[in-house]
Formats: structure tokens, C-alpha cells, sequence
């Protein structure tokens, strides 16, 4: 069941099928080209620091561009806003000091477990299992055959990060359906940002008022927060949970892809082979969704 945005005009066929899963692909590479630029910047203000010049800097981007109202609320809303406020604090805490100890694509790789095992319970549809079966066959593919050999910890922070990633992809969709265009997400970044301060003053200190470290800071909070988290937000009013989740399976290969670009991590046949399977898993959940959106319209 689809979720139209209040008040949008009723979308064509095409634009229903491929409108949404164009928005999440799109989200895709934002989110890890800019993870993988926050990686270079760990050095300078510590995997905590980063994660909160993220935060607060996308919150005033999204603050000063959507000025939302914060009047007229229900305590549910409000309620939905600081769960998904902590979904994102906590995802992006908990992936970071991964990616801080793993390579970012074991890191991602690890990460979307979560979703995986949201569309397997969320799914009503035998065929989302295989989907989700096949995405899960590339992602353990993609680990190397096993993550016995990654630093202890950074595997279950990265583990930990995909539970916060399927609470996002809940809550998200919930934001959209209860607040107006991206008026929700920015009060739910204010409350992420609000609590990931301490911790990165912390750790950082005043080495996150250096202005060339604002700067990048900026643009992972515009790469990896503002636009795909935007992007995210649009496709959910209009996209089943479980095939949302099922694509998320293009994020490891997203990842592998920009550590290669930017990080220098080569990527081997195994590795490509693992990149075929999720996106052929995430292109027949494409599919499936195209064919249930025909069949309803």
C-alpha cells in the first residue's frame, strides 16, 4: 500500500513506479559519496566530531529553508519527531565510529542488514523474501566470506547502526505522512543535532570551529543529510516500506564504489559479483512494485 503526500496532485504510472525508486537511488550516492569525504575528515575532528558538524549544519540548512512551524502539533507528532530525531543521532553515531575502525563498504555492508531483516518482517509477499534472500546472499558476498577477520567493535557498531537504520525507515515514513514537505524532518534533525552536540564537543572541541573543517563539514552535512534524507522522506510518502528497505540493498555497492573513488579501496571480482546480486535483488523489487502499482491503478 502506497502513501500519497496530502494535498499532491494523483502521479501517472510511470512516475509512481519509477518517480520513488529514483529518489532513493539518487539519495544512495549522495549519502555515500559524502560518508565516504567524512572518512577524510575523521582525522581532523574524531568520527564524534564529524557526525555532529553533520548534524548541527545540515539542522541549519533544513531550519533555514523549510522554517518550520512548531505550533499546532498533536504530543503524537511531537512524539514521532524525537523517535526519529534519535533514529538519526543514533544511526549516524553508531555507523561513523564504525567507519572509523572497518572499511566503509564492510561498514555499509554490515549497516543494511538492518533494513534486510525489515523487509523480511514488514513484507507481505512470499516474493520479498526472495528478494530480500537474494540481496542478503550479495551482502554477505561483499563481506569477504565471513567479518570474522574486521575489528571487533567497528562490526557491531556498524551491526547497531543498521537496527537505527530500519528505525529511521519507520520513522521517516511516519514524519512524512504526519508534517508537511520536509517540515518534520527538519525539527527531527534540531532534536539529532541537540543530542549529538555533547558528545562531539567532547571529542573535538574547538577544533570543530576551524573554518576548512566547517567547510567539509558542510558538505557531508549537504551530501550525506540534507538531500538524501530529503530524498528519502519524498519517496516514503509513495513507497512500500518493505521494497524502500529491500532497496536500500544498493547501499554496499554505492560504498564500495566511492571507497574506490575517493578512499582507494580496490574492489575485486568477488566484490563485483556481491554488487550484481544486490542490485539485481533491488531491481526485481522494482519491478514487483511496478507491476502492483499497474495492477492497482
Amino acid at each position: 500500500m502506497t502513501v500519497e503526500a496530502k494535498g499532491a496532485p494523483a502521479p501517472g504510472r510511470a512516475s509512481r513506479s519509477l518517480g520513488p525508486v529514483a529518489l532513493v537511488v539518487a539519495g544512495g550516492l549522495s549519502v555515500q559519496f559524502g560518508s565516504a569525504v567524512a572518512v577524510l575528515l575523521m582525522p581532523r575532528a574524531g568520527a564524534l566530531g564529524v557526525v555532529t558538524l553533520r548534524l548541527v549544519l545540515a539542522a541549519v540548512v533544513l531550519l533555514a529553508v523549510c522554517r518550520p512551524k512548531v505550533r499546532g502539533y498533536s504530543r503524537a507528532d511531537w512524539g514521532t519527531i524525537v523517535a526519529f530525531g534519535t533514529a538519526m543521532a543514533g544511526m549516524n553515531i553508531l555507523f561513523y565510529q564504525a567507519a572509523d575502525r572497518i572499511p566503509l563498504g564492510a561498514a555499509v555492508t554490515l549497516e543494511v542488514l538492518g533494513p534486510l531483516i525489515l523487509s523480511v518482517v514488514a513484507s507481505r509477499r512470499a516474493a520479498n523474501l526472495l528478494w530480500a534472500g537474494l540481496a542478503l546472499g550479495g551482502v554477505v558476498l561483499l563481506s569477504g566470506g565471513g567479518f570474522d577477520r574486521l575489528d571487533p567493535a567497528g562490526a557491531a557498531f556498524a551491526l547497531a547502526a543498521g537496527a537505527m537504520w530500519a528505525a529511521y525507515i519507520v520513522f521517516s515514513a511516519r514524519t512524512g505522512r504526519r508534517f508537511p514537505q520536509a517540515d518534520g524532518l527538519a525539527l527531527a534533525m534540531a532534536f539529532g543535532a541537540v543530542l549529538s552536540l555533547p558528545l562531539g564537543i567532547a571529542e573535538a572541541g574547538d577544533k570543530l570551529l576551524v573554518p576548512s573543517t566547517v567547510l567539509l563539514g558542510l558538505g557531508v552535512a549537504l551530501m550525506s543529510s540534507v538531500l538524501p534524507y530529503t530524498l528519502e522522506l519524498l519517496a516514503l510518502r509513495r513507497l512500500p516500506a518493505p521494497t524502500f528497505a529491500i532497496l536500500m540493498s544498493l547501499e554496499p555497492a554505492i560504498a564500495a564504489a566511492a571507497g574506490f573513488l575517493i578512499l582507494s579501496q580496490a574492489l575485486s571480482i568477488t566484490d563485483a559479483l556481491a554488487i550484481a546480486l544486490v542490485i539485481g535483488a533491488s531491481m526485481g523489487a522494482v519491478r514487483m512494485q511496478a507491476r502492483a502499482t499497474k495492477q492497482a491503478a
